[in-house]
C-alpha cells in the first residue's frame, strides 16, 4: 500500500515523462523553425480552457505575481526549451536540465530557508554524470546555443518553482497553473509574430503535435508538476526532473532507431540512483504533506 507521499511523488513523476515527450514531438510533428509559435500555441490555449472551466481570475498582487511565475515557468522556459528542442537531441537537451535539482536546492536555501544536506549534494552530482553518460555518443553534436538554450531553461524553471513554492496562492490548483499558462502564453505571442510569422499552411500531422503538446504536455503535465510542489518540498519534486532524459532517450531507442551504448544504459541506472537517494533524505514528515 503506497503512503500519501509515495502517491504524490508517483503522480507528479508523470509530469517530467511526459515532457521528454516535447522533444520527439516536436521534431517529427511541428513545423520546422518556429520554437516561440510552438511554445504561446502550447502554453495559451491550455491556460485559457483552465480558466474557463474553474471560472476564477487572480487577486491583487495575483495580478502580478501570476505574470512573474508564468514567465519563468512557462514564457521563458518554452522559449528557450524549444529552441533546444529544434537545435539539440532530444537526450541531450533534456540532460542540461540535470542541473535543475541543484540550482533550486541552492535557491531554496536563499529563497526558503531549506538546509542544504550532503545527500542532495551527492544526488545532485549523481543525477549530472548520470545524464551526461546517457549522452556519451560519438555521433552527438553539441550545439552551443542549444545548449545555451537548454541552461537557460532549468534556470528559468528553477527559479518559478521556488518562487511558486514561496507564493502560495489562495486559488484552486488549475486556476492557478491556468493563469500560469495564460501569462507565459501572453508573452510568447508577441515574438512569434514578429520574429517568425505563421506558417503558410498547417497539417493534420502539425495539428495533431500541437493538440498533444497543449493538452497532455500543459494541462495534464503542469496541473501535476504543481499539485505536487504544492504538496511536497520543492527539492525533492525538482530531483523527478531527473526522469526526463532518461525517457528522452528511451524514446529516441525505441521510436527513431538510436542506438544505446553500454556507458548510456550506465547513465539511466545512475539517474534512477540519484532520484532514490533524493527521494530517501530524511523521513517523511507531517508539515511536508500540509504544505
Amino acid at each position: 500500500m503506497l503512503s500519501k507521499r509515495q502517491g504524490l511523488l508517483l503522480t507528479t513523476a508523470v509530469a517530467p515523462a511526459v515532457w521528454a515527450t516535447t522533444y520527439l514531438v516536436t521534431s517529427e510533428l511541428l513545423p520546422p523553425g518556429r520554437p516561440f509559435l510552438a511554445g504561446a500555441v502550447r502554453a495559451l490555449p491550455a491556460g485559457l480552457l483552465l480558466v474557463a472551466i474553474t471560472r476564477q481570475l487572480p487577486h491583487g498582487a495575483w495580478w502580478w505575481r501570476s505574470l512573474v511565475l508564468g514567465a519563468l515557468n512557462i514564457g521563458g522556459f518554452f522559449a528557450l526549451l524549444f529552441v533546444a528542442a529544434y537545435r539539440l537531441p532530444g537526450g541531450v537537451a533534456a540532460a542540461v536540465g540535470a542541473l535543475q535539482p541543484l540550482f533550486v536546492a541552492l535557491l531554496a536555501v536563499v529563497v526558503l530557508g531549506q538546509r542544504l544536506t550532503a545527500r542532495t549534494l551527492v544526488a545532485g552530482a549523481l543525477g549530472v554524470v548520470g545524464v551526461s553518460l546517457l549522452v556519451l555518443r560519438g555521433e552527438t553534436g553539441l550545439d552551443t546555443v542549444g545548449v545555451l538554450a537548454a541552461a537557460g531553461a532549468a534556470v528559468s524553471m528553477s527559479c518559478g518553482v521556488i518562487l511558486a513554492k514561496r507564493w502560495v496562492s489562495p486559488a484552486s490548483l488549475l486556476a492557478t497553473t491556468g493563469w500560469q499558462l495564460t501569462a507565459g502564453g501572453l508573452l510568447l505571442v508577441a515574438p512569434a509574430l514578429a520574429l517568425e510569422g505563421l506558417p503558410s499552411h498547417v497539417t493534420g500531422q502539425n495539428l495533431a503535435g500541437y493538440a498533444y503538446l497543449t493538452l497532455v504536455g500543459s494541462v495534464l503535465g503542469y496541473s501535476l508538476w504543481f499539485r505536487g510542489l504544492r504538496a511536497l518540498p520543492a527539492t525533492d519534486v525538482t530531483f523527478l526532473g531527473l526522469l526526463n532524459p532518461v525517457v528522452a532517450t528511451a524514446l529516441g531507442w525505441a521510436v527513431l532507431g538510436q542506438t544505446l551504448t553500454p556507458l548510456q544504459l550506465l547513465g539511466g541506472v545512475v539517474v534512477l540512483v540519484s532520484l532514490v537517494v533524493a527521494q530517501r533524505q530524511r523521513p517523511p514528515r507531517a508539515d511536508d504533506l500540509a504544505r
